[in-house]
């Protein structure tokens, strides 16, 4: 039988982070107004490492409601995963572009992957990495030539933070949380606090992405 979900915080005991200074507003309706927020959103995200089916990587609200589940890799030319809400709806369509020399991730909006639909793209701001550096350009940032979003620190500490542009104002950081039941079930835990008026799919897209560039640096460190 399906053990229920163990949330990375019990309802209500979240830490809700103030918001930082200057970051109101940077980052909102990326996605869409309706994943904005006046105030602080705790996401809480419940992977479960022995499972390869849709459904194994869960993201809820801190009392238990699902907010998105991830759609696994449909392997081909690109590797590519779906974020669905709560209802099954596909909210962004985020593909890999396998021959690209920075691991670079298209993300798109709905179920689409036409370039017209396209919101952003992440990649590693470089190739040889001690910690988690990507960086985010929107779909009108054609040059590239500054990010629009970054994210650094450590994903196996669960660290991570998630910066506006190459200034200090944060929008988003990573906790880890850990609990003998969820080792036991061979769950992976952790927390997400997105600050006010800032887009949480955008945020949870990023989750994703990290999610899949430590599992890839994983497979990597296991066959060299």
């Amino acid at each position: 039988m399906e053990q229920p979900y163990v949330y990375a915080y019990p309802p209500g005991t979240a830490p809700s982070a103030p918001p930082p200074p200057q970051a109101g507003g940077i980052a909102g309706g990326i996605v869409d107004q309706r994943f904005c927020a006046p105030y602080p959103v705790d996401l809480a995200i419940v992977r479960k490492m022995m499972k390869l089916t849709d459904g194994n990587f869960v993201i809820t609200d801190v009392n238990g409601n699902l907010m998105f589940k991830v759609k696994e890799p449909v392997f081909g030319l690109h590797d590519k995963r779906i974020l669905l809400d709560g209802s099954g709806s596909p909210v962004l369509t985020l593909r890999e572009k396998m021959v690209s020399l920075h691991d670079r991730w298209q993300v798109f909006r709905g179920g689409s992957t036409e370039q017209r639909d396209l919101l952003y793209t992440v990649k590693r701001s470089s190739m040889l990495q001690f910690k988690t550096k990507l960086d985010v350009f929107l779909s009108h940032n054609k040059e590239e030539k500054r990010c629009d979003f970054r994210v650094k620190g450590s994903w196996l500490e669960r660290s991570c933070v998630v910066y506006a542009g190459e200034s200090d104002a944060i929008v988003a950081q990573m906790h880890k949380k850990h609990t003998v039941q969820s080792m036991f079930l061979g769950k992976d835990n952790f927390s997400v606090t997105v600050y006010p008026n800032v887009d949480y799919a955008f945020i949870a897209s990023l989750v994703v992405i990290l999610d899949d560039v430590n599992r890839e640096d994983r497979a990597a460190a296991g066959s060299s």
